[in-house]
């Protein structure tokens, strides 16, 4: 508060005129200078006590922080910056553009991916698994003729003829060769794997038994016939199961393959048929809005979209046909002839094997006694006439039918002729009975050759069948995927550069 002099006079201020100038103006009196500011009437703490007020240029209290509001994450951040777009035409168009162009890359992605893994699989079933499981099929059938060669030869004794000797080494070299074929083919430290060690660590311990065996079967020491028997149950009980071992192993992975290239990809239609149906709707929006019939980059997105959805259902029935065909009248067709072939093998060991071992082995049945080889000659030969009777259904066309019927005829007379040789052994008249299971015409072996003849000429006709039918199969897949991808990349350019012609009318 100012207070002015205590002689009553105001000081002259900056300016003012000097004394004598004029009569100065009467004095105002002094007003008490308030503040513009209503009071605050005082407030009051817990329990009813006032509070104290700062006092003027004291220290001011304490104010308590205002809570942040929370921070959104990018998610919201993003639902929130999409509706805003889409409040607006052009807006949506970048939303809709966005939609088609991720639906048809999508559809061309997993269309790709998905028939990539059907043609490799198709390609695997032609070059990779049949042939090895045909492999597998050959080295127990390599065996087999090993043995029954060796059989044949041992009862010839010092007169084994060179075809026989020739037919037995034909076998080992054979296994042996298809051993190594297989083992080359076979994924490492795997159980088909571990099966062809054991056969290539067998297969020198069974040579070298048949060996001792004939060298002292020519000089006529009994004892040949004990080390060639102890060789037939090596190759029955060790060789031969592992060999089938390892044939049904490839023969799982054979139906594999075919698992996986038949299925049809309907992850792919789906996404097709979604990506045709929003890009005929978007062309459907386009027109009620702009009246005008087609955006041509719409329509060649719709085209591109169309293109691989056909060709993707179509490609793949053909394949899935030819495939399941090959299957049907090669695979199957194939692994009973091969079943027929080996039960066929067996039953000539056995046969031979009856007359090494002379009633040396014997089984019994019930209260009766049988000789060992003969039983299970009986039981190889009722396999081999189930083999051919399945193998006659599955043949459709004259190709197939006529060694099958050839191999039963020869089969039927294989029987009778081993009726008459098992009826002199019996009677005592061994050497009759030999001349009718090894000698030359009207012996039984030449009714096996002519059974082991057939099969294999029913083989050949049934494995040219699946090579035909699975190569047109694999053959159907051939640039699908690369096609698929390709054209969804033109299908989403031209959803995009249709969707851009129609944002471009908002500039």
């Amino acid at each position: 508060m100012t207070h002015t002099p205590s002689g009553g006079a105001v000081p002259p201020g900056p300016g003012a005129a000097p004394p004598g100038a004029g009569a100065a103006p009467p004095a105002t009196p002094a007003v008490p200078a308030t503040s513009a500011v209503p009071a605050v009437p005082p407030q009051s703490g817990p329990g009813g006590a006032p509070v104290p007020r700062p006092a003027p240029g004291g220290p001011r209290l304490p104010v308590s922080p205002q809570p942040e509001a929370p921070r959104r994450t990018a998610f919201t951040e993003g639902a929130v910056r999409l509706r805003e777009a889409a409040a607006t035409e052009p807006g949506r168009l970048r939303i809709i553009g966005a939609v088609l162009a991720a639906l048809v890359v999508a559809f061309g992605t997993v269309a790709a991916w998905q028939m990539a893994e059907r043609a490799a699989a198709a390609d695997d079933v032609l070059t990779s698994s049949q042939p090895l499981a045909s492999d597998a099929a050959d080295i127990y059938r390599s065996l087999a003729d090993a043995n029954t060669a060796a059989s044949s030869g041992f009862l010839a004794g010092g007169q084994e003829t060179a075809a026989s000797r020739d037919r037995y080494e034909k076998g080992i070299r054979t296994a042996a060769a298809k051993l190594v074929n297989a083992a080359a083919n076979t994924r490492p430290g795997s159980s088909s794997a571990a099966t062809i060690t054991d056969l290539n660590r067998l297969l020198p311990e069974y040579k070298g038994l048949v060996e001792r065996a004939r060298t002292y079967n020519r000089q006529g020491y009994p004892v040949g016939g004990a080390y060639l028997r102890y060789a037939n149950e090596k190759m029955q009980e060790e060789m031969l199961p592992a060999a089938e071992d390892l044939y049904t192993k490839e023969t799982g992975r054979l139906d594999a393959d075919y698992a996986d290239a038949t299925p049809y990809p309907w992850a792919a239609i789906a996404l097709g048929a979604a990506a045709l149906a929003a890009l005929a709707w978007a062309q459907r929006r386009t027109y009620l809005r702009t009246h005008r019939v087609f955006n041509h980059g719409l329509v060649a997105a719709t085209a591109a979209a169309a293109v691989v959805l056909l060709w993707l259902v179509v490609g793949h029935s053909l394949a899935r046909s030819g495939l399941n065909g090959s299957y049907e009248h090669g695979v199957r067709s194939l692994g009973v002839l091969h079943e027929a072939r080996i039960a066929s093998l067996r039953a000539r060991g056995n046969e031979n094997l009856t007359l090494v071992a002379r009633g040396a082995e014997t089984t019994k049945v019930g209260e009766k006694a049988y000789d060992a080889y003969d039983y299970d000659f009986q039981h190889d030969m009722e396999a081999l006439g189930d083999g051919l009777a399945r193998a006659g259904e599955l043949a459709d066309d004259s190709g197939g039918e006529k060694p099958v019927a050839a191999a039963v005829s020869n089969m039927t007379e294989w029987k009778k002729r081993h009726a008459a040789a098992r009826e002199q052994d019996e009677n005592g008249d061994y050497q009759k009975a030999l001349d009718l299971v090894i000698g030359g015409e009207g012996a039984t072996g030449e009714c096996f050759d002519g059974v082991d003849a057939s099969l294999a000429s029913a083989l050949a006709h049934e494995r040219r069948e699946f090579e035909e039918a699975a190569t047109g199969g694999r053959d159907a897949l051939t640039g699908l995927p690369q096609g698929a991808a390709g054209l969804a990349v033109l299908g989403a350019a031209g959803a995009v550069l249709g969707i851009g012609r129609r944002l471009s009318e908002y500039r």
